[in-house]
């Protein structure tokens, strides 16, 4: 039996014999309902002929799709990731975003708050090292925080890991949605990377009521959202924490093939997956954080 496409080689083609449009004519849908979904190359085929003409693609300078890198911040007990692991009603995210083909870079919010909404708020933030929070970001995340969720923001916030991927954005003709299709991610933090299986492509429904085209068609082919992040997901397979109810996803998305990885003490160790967000024979990590090249450095560098 042949092997499955790899799934950036698939969407590269998805998105070649697709109408292009430009980032005007994209929904920015900074108040919307995601929904997130797991498919194999095959589905995602089968996704694209469903979807038919109904769809375009974004283009910009003639490429259709892109590479992203985005660096995530926390609290040296990860705050933010005990509250998602835990499933707060009010919760936040906070990470750079940088488009590696263009479109330069962004500090990014995204809050979660009643009824599954998400809000994201974002300034621009070219010319900073991407692992890096300025005075001027820490006042955008502490006003934020405080006029949309009440909350009163950490003080103490640093880089934690870093994710790469590409990306394919597709765009509903009848507006109102958009659905964005990732593929080779990569979860990295400067002690180790885990990437993602090749044949699986991570699609993110966005939509202002959480029933867009997209949804429609994958419901009709049995597929079924998933709850997932790729920050929450890097951080327990880096850092080998539970992972409750990202399990499955962690278990199906990422490549646990054995191998070796450096422990902190500094030895190499064979590792394998356990199926719990544990590596057997590895201790409890120590308290890290990435410095602004996201290798790793001492807290409080």
């Amino acid at each position: 039996m042949s092997a499955e496409p790899y799934a950036d080689v698939l969407l590269a083609g998805i998105a070649a014999s697709t109408p292009g449009v430009g980032l005007d004519e994209v929904p920015e849908l900074m108040s919307r309902v995601d929904r997130k979904y797991i498919v194999t190359t095959a589905t995602m085929t089968r996704v694209a002929a469903e979807m038919g003409d109904r769809f375009h693609v974004l283009c910009i300078g003639g490429r259709r799709q892109f590479r992203y890198t985005s660096t995530y911040f926390d609290t040296p007990e990860l705050l933010t990731f005990h509250q998602h692991r835990q499933d707060r009603r009010r919760r936040f995210k906070l990470r750079t975003r940088t488009y590696l083909d263009g479109g330069g870079q962004w500090l990014e919010l995204k809050l979660s708050g009643a009824r599954g909404s998400t809000d994201k708020h974002r300034i621009p933030y070219d010319g900073v090292p991407s692992a890096t929070l300025t005075p001027e970001a820490l006042d955008f995340v502490r006003d934020t925080l405080l006029s949309r969720l009440h909350l009163v923001a950490p003080e103490t916030l640093g880089p934690v890991l870093a994710t790469d991927y590409k990306r394919v954005t597709l765009i509903d003709r009848a507006g109102g949605a958009r659905v964005t299709c990732d593929t080779g991610l990569v979860c990295r933090d400067g002690y180790d990377s885990r990437p993602a299986r090749g044949d699986l492509v991570l699609l993110e429904s966005k939509s202002v009521d959480g029933k867009g085209l997209i949804d429609k068609v994958l419901r009709g082919l049995g597929v079924r959202p998933v709850s997932v992040s790729k920050y929450c997901v890097a951080v327990a397979a880096l850092r080998g924490l539970p992972a409750n109810r990202w399990r499955p996803v962690l278990h199906r998305y990422l490549d646990h093939r054995p191998g070796r990885r450096r422990a902190h003490d500094g030895r190499w160790i064979e590792v394998g997956w356990t199926g719990t967000g544990r590596l057997p024979g590895s201790r409890p990590w120590p308290e890290r954080r990435l410095t602004a090249d996201c290798r790793p450095g001492p807290v409080g560098s």
